[in-house]
């Protein structure tokens, strides 16, 4: 069991080609690894063990009869419950869907069906995918497997503990403000927010329409690269979805190198509440791009340092609208409905006991925000420091090819530490915030660990709209410089469970 759930997803998936393993082998033995470890890590909500294992077996009947397996047919996937699974339970972290089977797929879901990938189950999310720390989930939080007494990232952390945990080689994990790359950074995995629209969000459960996007993880560049092949693509159920061919992804992660490229570096990028760790290990990056071949250029984007304000009222203003459904009346929690309350009563006490307090505070946020006299002195101006931060990602990418920075400001924080104190919590997605605002694409990977805690520490790539490609070329020579310096990939050194 232990060689199985050590192989990366490439590995995987041409050992159950070539029939050296089976399906069903590889999904029993990472289940097993579920089974033994999750009540620690508490990384999935739900395990779809059935579903998982006639998956695995419809995959070995495809080989059997012959059949060409796709590139990821038969590999184990950890899915965010925030995208909808026919029959399984999609509760997005919260108490206001428990229990709720939807009656259809997410096209994410389609396409990871469609592609023979197994999934596995639903993992545990900040609620409404609120937060930066999956403490806010309804169910609990999730430990991060480096050390169990440390947040995973959020609100995505579910899916990083489980790759960081062994349990999968696969997941999936949608951006808002960083919740994949986030919980990336500081679990040693790699997680990529596509370009906005280029991965279809029909049948994500939305928080802020304009930012949310679905995105792959995995432990290794080239494993994200075959799932962001997988799910990406027009949808036309999707109205915010690009009619646009996929970037050539896997093609770059096959391929990785920065000679000749310029990189940009950007001054409000560091500073005042980084960590000096996290610091070092990214001067230590960059001066490895160099070595690589790569042009170092120092850029200034001081509308970058407005990008956490602007985001903490575009969101929630599209949350109070986006959660406006859930009423209490059409499907999910109902409280109250006993003949003596009003329909408006009914929804009351059903948001008031299905809400969380985080997802409350954004409601309220962004229904104020919305109001009338208030509208244009924040919504408003929020939104025009959006169109400024879009602008200067757009200057700076005539300049560079790609620009880096830490993924986070810190390494992983204890659980419990910044429960009580929001903004230390939205200082977390410092760092990835302006490009969910400017709908570029953005990528976290591992670049070693911290000094003063032996944690991970994540380097991110960013690239402009629609050059994916550009992420995972980088991506993947930066990794293969590190394996060359450290002998393997980083992973490998999280904490046994």
């Amino acid at each position: 069991m232990t060689d199985i759930i050590k192989l990366t997803a490439a590995e995987t998936a041409e050992k159950i080609a070539s029939g050296e393993l089976t399906a069903v082998e590889v999904a029993e033995a990472h289940l097993a690894r579920i089974e033994a470890v999750d009540e620690k890590v508490h990384a999935f909500l739900h395990v779809d063990r059935e579903g998982a294992l006639a998956q695995a077996r419809a995959v070995d009947a495809k080989r059997a009869r012959g059949e060409k397996l796709g590139p990821l047919a038969g590999v184990p996937l950890a899915l965010k419950d925030i995208f909808t699974t026919e029959g399984v339970p999609t509760t997005v972290g919260s108490k206001i869907l428990e229990g709720w089977l939807p009656p259809y797929d997410a096209t994410l879901t389609k396409r990871l069906k469609a592609a023979d990938v197994v999934i596995l189950g639903k993992t545990n999310m900040d609620e409404f995918a609120m937060g930066s720390s999956t403490e806010s989930s309804a169910y609990g939080p999730t430990g991060n497997p480096w050390d169990l007494t440390k947040i995973p990232g959020g609100s995505g952390g579910g899916s990083a503990a489980a790759l960081a945990a062994y349990e999968a080689p696969l997941a999936i994990g949608t951006d808002t403000g960083g919740s994949i790359r986030q919980p990336a950074a500081v679990t040693g995995t790699v997680g990529v927010k596509p370009t906005y629209g280029s991965v279809s969000r029909y049948g994500m459960v939305a928080f802020s329409s304009s930012l949310d996007q679905g995105g792959p993880c995995a432990r290794t560049v080239l494993d994200t690269a075959l799932l962001h092949e997988v799910i990406a693509g027009h949808d036309p159920l999707d109205s915010t979805s690009i009619d646009a061919p996929v970037p050539p992804v896997v093609e770059a992660a096959r391929n990785g190198s920065v000679a000749g490229m310029r990189v940009g570096v950007v001054k409000q990028f560091r500073g005042e509440g980084y960590q000096a760790g996290v610091l070092q290990r990214f001067d230590e990056s960059v001066e490895l791009l160099k070595e690589l071949g790569a042009e170092i250029v120092e850029l200034d984007c001081p509308s970058f340092d407005l990008a956490l304000s602007a985001y903490y009222l575009i969101a929630p203003s599209e949350c109070s609208s986006n959660l406006a459904r859930f009423d209490g009346l059409r499907y999910g929690r109902r409280v109250g409905d006993d003949g003596t309350h009003s329909a408006e009563e009914v929804t009351s006490l059903t948001r008031e006991a299905g809400f969380g307090a985080e997802v409350k505070r954004r409601i309220m946020l962004g229904t104020y925000a919305l109001s009338s006299g208030y509208y244009d002195a924040y919504y408003g101006s929020a939104q025009k420091v959006r169109t400024l931060i879009t602008q200067e990602f757009e200057k700076a990418f005539e300049q560079v090819d790609v620009i880096v920075s830490p993924t986070t400001p810190t390494t992983a924080f204890p659980i419990g530490e910044r429960a009580d104190d929001p903004m230390a919590m939205y200082l977390a997605d410092l760092c990835t915030i302006p490009t969910n605002l400017a709908g570029n694409a953005a990528m976290s990977l591992p670049c070693g660990l911290a000094p003063e805690d032996n944690l991970p520490v994540g380097l991110q790539i960013i690239a402009p709209a629609l050059k994916d490609d550009r992420l995972y070329k980088v991506g993947a020579a930066v990794e293969a410089a590190f394996v060359e310096k450290w002998g393997h990939p980083l992973i490998e050194e999280a904490p046994s469970l």
